[in-house]
């Protein structure tokens, strides 16, 4: 059994991760610290009412002697986090902020994408886990990058839920603005555009990112012109992760639902006339942040990969 601690235990990130960790057999609640400055002394089951009666936990200040902390932070917080805070040389620490995801400014840190870095990832005591977007769309393109496949223009819409946007309040997750609504926003200028280029290479994306009035998941589609094989581009995806434990390419049309609440990416592939449109799905709060986390830790310290993820999708 290991020691965690959730800094930021308050938040949608912080909420999915106690979630997953109470029921993870090498953490359990006599494992877990849930550090929130806001909310200490709280029960975990007022921060989070889903988890009310199943834990005594409270939130607390003090992130105690963790052997691994997982910083469900602000972008800008998490290192300052660390710098703040002396942890034991053992600890490990997984980021789910932004603060880390460049690695040629952070030299250290690991790339926190289980199928592209899992080999590192094992060997390593820091991993700064990837953002939602880009795991999404990172997963859909891959394949393709690493065969030479992935030439010319990629053209992607990719449409998340309000939950993406963090617990705080805003104009844009306010029920009156989000239901019923679509939005694009930073059009070709997301934060997470530096990270998917850093693992595809020389891509020409074009990322238009949009606001869905729904509270979690990611439906991303990434459209490929040009004179493309759709039954080479189809086996090399389907070689590629076809021993992937949470990637899966489905024959029919990816639908959100079908992620949502789990660990899972479902990829599908169509074509016409030499064009590619790639759609890939996944929960954002999940395999787009907490639920990787917990991969990415699992890999940290040796535990089956699967371990506490064994989650069930709610379709309907």
């Amino acid at each position: 059994m290991i020691r965690a601690a959730v800094i930021g235990a308050a938040g949608y990130t912080g909420g999915e991760l106690i979630r997953l960790l109470l029921r993870h057999p090498n953490v359990g609640q006599a494992g877990l610290t849930a550090v929130s400055t806001s909310s200490a002394g709280r029960r975990i089951g007022e921060v989070h009412p889903d988890l009310s009666g199943s834990t005594d936990l409270r939130c607390t200040d003090h992130h105690g002697e963790p052997d691994v902390v997982f910083l469900c932070l602000g972008h800008g917080q998490s290192s300052r986090w660390l710098a703040e805070n002396t942890l034991a040389a053992h600890v490990r620490v997984v980021d789910l902020s932004t603060d880390h995801r460049d690695l040629t400014a952070n030299p250290g840190w690991t790339y926190g994408l289980p199928e592209k870095y899992r080999q590192a990832i094992r060997g390593s005591s820091r991993v700064a886990n990837p953002g939602c977007f880009a795991t999404a769309i990172e997963l859909a393109l891959l394949p393709l990058a690493e065969t030479g496949l992935l030439t010319g223009d990629v053209v992607v819409h990719a449409i998340t839920g309000s939950t993406g946007a963090g617990a705080q309040p805003s104009e844009t997750t306010h029920y009156a603005w989000r239901e019923s609504n679509v939005s694009t926003y930073k059009t070709f200028a997301h934060q997470h555009e530096a990270e998917i280029r850093q693992v595809l290479g020389d891509v020409r994306l074009h990322f238009v990112p949009l606001r869905g009035p729904f509270t979690r998941g990611i439906h991303a589609t990434s459209v490929i012109p040009g004179m493309h094989d759709l039954q080479q581009a189809i086996s090399a995806i389907t070689t590629r992760y076809a021993e992937e434990p949470y990637v899966h390419v489905v024959s029919n049309e990816p639908a959100m639902k079908a992620v949502v609440n789990t660990n899972n990416c479902h990829i599908g592939l169509t074509g016409s006339n030499g064009t590619l449109c790639i759609v890939s799905c996944i929960d954002n709060l999940l395999k787009g942040a907490s639920g990787q986390a917990v991969q990415n830790m699992n890999l940290m310290f040796g535990f089956d990969e699967t371990a506490g993820l064994n989650l069930k999708a709610s379709v309907y």
